[in-house]
């Protein structure tokens, strides 16, 4: 599933969702690169 999150004031990252983490984060794949952040 793809969900969108947010990195910093202005930048955001779509891809697959990997994990929600405790804290209300979310872990998305892009590629090789995994990022996490706060959903959209």
């Amino acid at each position: 599933m793809l969900k969108t999150i947010i990195l910093g004031s202005c930048v955001s990252v779509q891809g697959i969702l990997e994990q929600i983490l405790p804290d209300g984060r979310m872990i998305v794949r892009v590629g090789k690169r995994v990022y996490t952040g706060l959903p959209v």
